[in-house]
C-alpha cells in the first residue's frame, strides 16, 4: 500500500456518495496553478497513461469498436478524470475514462478533454474502482475484486457500498463469494464461458472443476447447474414448469429472471402473456432507480 494511502486513513474517510459527480464540479486548493486556469482542457492522447488503479483486466473488444464508431461521429462527449502523473512531470494518469481515451485513439482524435483534479493515491484507487461498478464495464470476478478491495483498504461495509452504488447488499455479499472459486473456474467466468449465477451454484460442490467442465460442454442453466451441484441427477435438456409467486414459469424463465436479477443488483419477474409480457425491477432506494436508468441511458 502506498505512502499516500497510509496517510489517508487517519483522517475522516470519505463518503462513497461523493462519487465523480462531485468531483467533476469541485474546485481544490492545491491543484497546480496551471490546472486552475479552466475546468476542462484538451490534452493530446500521448500525454495521457493508463491509471496504475485501474481495476479492470479486460477490455471488450466489441464495445470498444461501437464506442470509437461514436466518437468519430460525435467527438468525446464526457472529459476523462485525470491528475498529474507522479512520475513524468508533463504527462497525466487516467483515473476515469480509459475507454474513451482508447477510442479516441483508434478514431484518430489527437486530443481529448479531459477534468485534472489533484488527489492522492487513495483516492485515484478508490474513485477507479467506484467508476468502473458505476458503469458495469466490469466482468464479475473484476467488480468482486473492486468490493473487496473497498472493503479491505478503505474500511467501508457491504451497508456502505449498497446505499452508495445503488446496489443491493445480497448483490455484493454474491459477488464477494465468487472470490473463493478455483483458478480455472474463475478463468471460466471471466472469458465469458460461466454466467456468475453458473459460478455461485459450483461454489460448495464437492468437484466444483468437473461439474463446471460439465455444464460448459452440455450448456446446462443456471437451475440445471444447481441441481447438479447439489449432487441431483443428471438435469433433463427440456425445462420443467415450476411455480414462483403463483404463477407457472419454466425453468428457462426463472434462469433468465436470475440473470437479470444477478447483472441489475436487483430483484427481476418476468411475467409472460401470450408472445408477450412484462418485465418488472424492483428498487427501494432513488439511487437504485438513477443506477438503472444510467446503464439504459450508457454509451
Amino acid at each position: 500500500m502506498s505512502e499516500d494511502i497510509k496517510k489517508s486513513e487517519g483522517g475522516k474517510r470519505a463518503s462513497l456518495g461523493r462519487g465523480l459527480s462531485a468531483l467533476f464540479g469541485e474546485a481544490s486548493d492545491d491543484y497546480a496553478s496551471i490546472d486552475r486556469v479552466r475546468q476542462t482542457k484538451q490534452v493530446p492522447v500521448e500525454f495521457l497513461h493508463p491509471g496504475r488503479f485501474q481495476p479492470r483486466r479486460k477490455f471488450d473488444e466489441a464495445s470498444i469498436a461501437e464506442l470509437t464508431q461514436s466518437v468519430k461521429e460525435k467527438g468525446v462527449l464526457q472529459p476523462l478524470l485525470v491528475r498529474r502523473h507522479p512520475d513524468r512531470p508533463n504527462a497525466y494518469e487516467i483515473i476515469a475514462g480509459e475507454r474513451r481515451w482508447r477510442s479516441a485513439q483508434a478514431a484518430g482524435l489527437h486530443e481529448v478533454p479531459v477534468v485534472i483534479r489533484d488527489l492522492t493515491d487513495r483516492e485515484a484507487l478508490e474513485l477507479s474502482i467506484i467508476e468502473n461498478i458505476q458503469r458495469q464495464d466490469l466482468t464479475p470476478l473484476e467488480e468482486a475484486e473492486g468490493y473487496r478491495r473497498l472493503l479491505d483498504e478503505f474500511q467501508h461495509t457491504q451497508e456502505d457500498l449498497a446505499r452508495s452504488l445503488g446496489k443491493s447488499r445480497s448483490h455484493i455479499a454474491n459477488t464477494l463469494r465468487l472470490m473463493a472459486l478455483p483458478e480455472p473456474i474463475k478463468l471460466m467466468l471471466h472469458e465469458g464461458a460461466l454466467t456468475a449465477g453458473h459460478a455461485r451454484a459450483l461454489l460448495t460442490a464437492p468437484n466444483p472443476i468437473i461439474l463446471a467442465e460439465q455444464v460448459v460442454a452440455q450448456g446446462l442453466n443456471v437451475r440445471q447447474t444447481e441441481q447438479l451441484a447439489k449432487g441431483e441427477e443428471q438435469p433433463e435438456k427440456r425445462p420443467v414448469p415450476v411455480s414462483r409467486n403463483g404463477a407457472d414459469k419454466d425453468a428457462d424463465h426463472l434462469a433468465l429472471e436470475d440473470s437479470l436479477s444477478e447483472q441489475l443488483g436487483l430483484k427481476v419477474l418476468i411475467t409472460s402473456r401470450g408472445n408477450g409480457g412484462t418485465l418488472t425491477i424492483q428498487y427501494k432506494t432513488l439511487d437504485q432507480l438513477d443506477d438503472v436508468l444510467r446503464r439504459l441511458t450508457a454509451e
